[in-house]
């Protein structure tokens, strides 16, 4: 790509050249002096306030140090009372799901707790037996392995003793040493030799001795009294307990609530994960230990799945034991390389790979903080610090999520990347990290791409990158143009950019237009003024270009005294995309769009407008701008130039979805499957009430696509139909049918804005602006319609909300199998 223009300098503010009048000749000095110390007061104070300000952020940072002080001081201090709670948390929150299953069965709260604890302190107490009598066993026959010991030790006493490589270098360390040390001794006087003195204790008495061995027991059992007396207390009044955490996080019931059902979700996931990660560990050592001939493998197996409950030491402390008895049991080498291979192996796998991919994405923490969550607990509580570690971050990573003056914490410990692609994009190229940002669209592109995928696949990929993350990145550079971005940084961002779209263009190159009689038109794309408006229209060039347009880019954008050498080349094109991030653009491109018409009158002018507000967009102020189309994003413009282009435009006005390939069958199952009768207009009513409630919007409705016609039963849209009629619209008219066609989701932010639809008579007549559709897809994949909502006003569905849709599309689809398989019953039945 040629270079470009550089970026025209900012103006300065206007105010700061005028001239200030002079003063009166008549006018007293005194006054003079008095108006002028009064304005120094205000100007002392301004410049007061600005020290504070700039003060403020060290401050900030001081007082969060204090604090986070301040708290991990209470945590080491108060460990005696705080373990035992934190275990006992713990606990609870793994038995609570049994206590609330119990008292689902009917039974009190108070006996389903008992139960339970009864339960689980009999099956930790038959485990200990069981153990207890496992190495008893062991103990028994450890006698007989004593000659196997003896014979090795001798063996590797021999080996040590015998020569070596090493033996010269050993020889020639120790005669340097001894001459060392002879020189030392004579050039000292040799200190006076001291008696050694034994101090011998008397035997304690069996009472002393009682008393020593309840010291050492007392603790353990106090705190297992405390730890099963809180968790008593937690199952019972599990629900105050809620509440009161509730209360103290504050008035806004919302956050609360999300905040601890999250909390409870991710630990409990977590617990979930680490107990099959554990036995899926324990299982293969065990079966392994026993076909290499260890003695009680299944008590190893059990026990490393126990052990593997104390994060990166128990594993270690578990391989122990198998590891010596395979050296004591067997003359030669073999089970005891077998034994550590197989150890080694269940590590590399289990404790490398898998603990933290699972851990990691149950509970939302990086590995990095799992590791520093892991040594930061230990410090402070020891080894029950470390069993708690993951469960304790995960809470840390919650409020920081819901608390705002906590974000930081979910920053360093969240998994989730901190920085949305656009801005990942834009820092790599402000780092003149090139490749690194070549890589991000590579990846970015692969992600969006099926495993086989096709040249059109290929095309939407790279457009939704340009959509998505390019103008994002670049509405990204026009904001911090003149507010942090410098020389440096301009330079390198549009370098980089260059690189990018050169090696995209390599990549993905432009498709070949279809031979036809009428070849489609010629399309120029220029950058109205920045050089993020040419980078912007070299990405909508490229984009035409892969959907079979023959587009191309100018090498720069176009000066502010725009001449005829600049449009010399322009004769051949007979549409203009002019591009420009100005966020009030009207002069601009009135200017250019008179030299350009006064050259070319011919020449039709599609005007992209990124960072268009509202009172730009208005139907009015697009008018006065005088372009033949308006668009503002990279979907609505090939939309838009793919209508404009089209060498026989959409008789009706707007463009009707096509059928997919299974329609057929498709409409054949929704005949057979019971939803299209009148007896589920009551449960069609009841979801599109509850949707219309849930996302606040105006209209909802149940759409079941049909060969011709759509039905919506219990639409909350005014039915135009002739009475009598059944409820629905023409499938043509439908933006249901694009749900169906492509069985995927729907989102149109402004219907007005997006080609498709912006003169649909159906959605035009309602007042439709806004329009979110989510297939009903049975099990089978057929898809029956959709459930959609819609708003009288653009706007915008975040994730989570979509995640809702799709809860209650699937809840309607059961609902609706359910009811057909009530009904098959009856009618065999019968």
């Amino acid at each position: 790509m040629s270079d470009r223009s550089p970026l025209p300098p900012v103006p300065p503010d206007a105010t700061a050249d005028a001239v200030t009048p002079p003063e009166s000749p008549a006018a007293p000095a005194q006054p003079v002096l008095e108006s002028r110390a009064s304005l120094r007061q205000p100007r002392e104070s301004v410049a007061s306030l600005q020290a504070v300000a700039a003060v403020l952020p060290g401050l900030r940072w001081l007082i969060g140090l204090l604090i986070a002080s301040i708290i991990i001081a209470a945590l080491y201090f108060g460990r005696d009372i705080l373990i035992p709670l934190a275990l006992a948390v713990l606990v609870g929150f793994l038995l609570d799901p049994a206590v609330t299953r119990l008292k689902r069965w009917g039974l009190s709260r108070m006996l389903a707790t008992l139960l339970v604890v009864v339960l689980a302190l009999g099956a930790l107490t038959g485990i200990g037996f069981y153990l207890g009598k496992q190495v008893q066993s062991l103990s028994a026959d450890l006698p007989t392995y004593q000659n196997t010991i003896k014979q090795k030790l001798r063996n590797l006493r021999a080996l040590s003793s015998g020569p070596s490589v090493w033996d010269g270098a050993i020889k020639t360390y120790s005669t340097v040493e001894s001459e060392i040390a002879k020189a030392a001794a004579a050039t000292e006087k040799r200190p006076p030799r001291v008696q050694q003195v034994e101090v011998v204790r008397d035997e304690p008495k069996p009472l002393e001795k009682v008393v020593q061995w309840l010291d050492k027991v007392s603790e353990p059992v106090a705190m297992i009294g405390i730890v099963l007396l809180f968790v008593i207390l937690i199952l019972l009044d599990r629900d105050g307990l809620r509440d009161r955490l509730l209360r103290l996080m504050g008035g806004n019931l919302h956050v609360a609530t999300d905040a601890l059902d999250e909390a409870s979700v991710r630990i409990g996931k977590y617990l979930r994960m680490q107990f099959i990660v554990n036995v899926t560990y324990g299982i293969p050592m065990a079966a392994g230990l026993w076909l290499i001939g260890v003695p009680g493998a299944l008590l190893w197996g059990v026990l490393a799945t126990i052990m593997r409950f104390v994060p990166y030491v128990g594993p270690m402390i578990a391989a122990v034991f198998p590891l010596t008895l395979a050296f004591a049991v067997a003359p030669g080498w073999e089970m005891l390389l077998w034994t550590l291979g197989l150890i080694l192996v269940l590590e590399l796998i289990s404790n490398n790979v898998i603990e933290p991919w699972l851990y990691g994405s149950s509970t939302g923490l990086s590995t990095l903080a799992i590791i520093m969550a892991a040594t930061f607990w230990t410090a402070l509580w020891g080894p029950i610090g470390l069993i708690l570690s993951t469960p304790l971050t995960v809470c840390c990573l919650v409020l920081g999520r819901y608390l705002p003056g906590l974000q930081f914490m979910e920053v360093l410990l969240g998994s989730e990347p901190v920085l949305h692609p656009p801005q990942r994009l834009y820092q790599r190229l402000l780092a003149d990290d090139v490749n690194g940002a070549i890589e991000l669209a590579h990846a970015d592109i692969a992600q969006r791409l099926p495993a086989k995928p096709s040249a059109q696949d290929k095309a939407g990929a790279v457009a939704d990158f340009y959509a998505e993350v390019g103008v994002p990145s670049l509405q990204l550079a026009y904001k911090h143009h003149t507010e942090n971005a410098t020389a440096e940084h301009r330079l390198r961002l549009s370098n980089g950019w260059e690189a990018v779209l050169e090696e995209l263009a390599e990549e993905f190159p432009a498709a070949q237009p279809p031979l036809a009689t009428n070849p489609a038109p010629h399309v120029l794309c220029v950058g109205a003024r920045w050089e993020i408006d040419a980078l912007a229209a070299d990405m909508m060039a490229h984009s035409l270009q892969l959907q079979g347009v023959p587009a191309r880019s100018a090498s720069h954008a176009l000066t502010p005294a725009l001449g005829p050498e600049e449009m010399a080349d322009w004769g051949q094109a007979q549409w203009l995309v002019l591009s420009t991030f100005h966020t009030q653009p009207q002069a601009l491109v009135r200017q250019i769009l008179r030299r350009v018409r006064r050259r070319y009158p011919q020449l039709k002018v599609v005007l992209t407008l990124w960072n268009g507000g509202p009172a730009v967009l208005q139907e009015q102020a697009l008018a006065r701008l005088g372009a033949d189309a308006v668009a503002t994003s990279v979907l609505e413009l090939l939309l838009r130039m793919a209508q404009l282009m089209a060498p026989d435009p959409a008789p009706l006005g707007y463009v009707a979805a096509a059928l997919p390939e299974d329609d057929e069958a498709r409409v054949q199952f929704l005949e057979h499957s019971g939803a299209l009768l009148p007896v589920h207009a009551p449960m069609y009513k009841e979801a599109v009430l509850k949707a219309a409630n849930v996302f606040n919007v105006k209209y909802a409705q149940v759409s079941l696509v049909g060969h011709d016609w759509v039905y919506t039963p219990g639409s909350l849209l005014s039915n135009t139909n002739p009475p009598g009629a059944q409820p629905g619209l023409p499938r043509d008219l439908s933006i249901c049918a694009y749900v169906v066609r492509d069985s995927a989701d729907l989102v149109v932010e402004d219907v007005a804005r997006d080609p498709r639809f912006s003169d649909n008579p159906a959605l035009v007549g309602a007042g439709v602006k806004f329009y979110a559709g989510v297939p009903l897809k049975t099990s089978k994949g057929y898809v029956l319609g959709t459930l959609c909502i819609m708003h009288d006003a653009p706007r915008t569905l975040a994730d989570d909300e979509m995640q809702v849709l799709h809860a209650m599309a699937e809840e309607l689809v059961e609902r609706l199998r359910a009811a057909h398989l009530a009904d098959s019953s009856k009618d065999a039945a019968s």
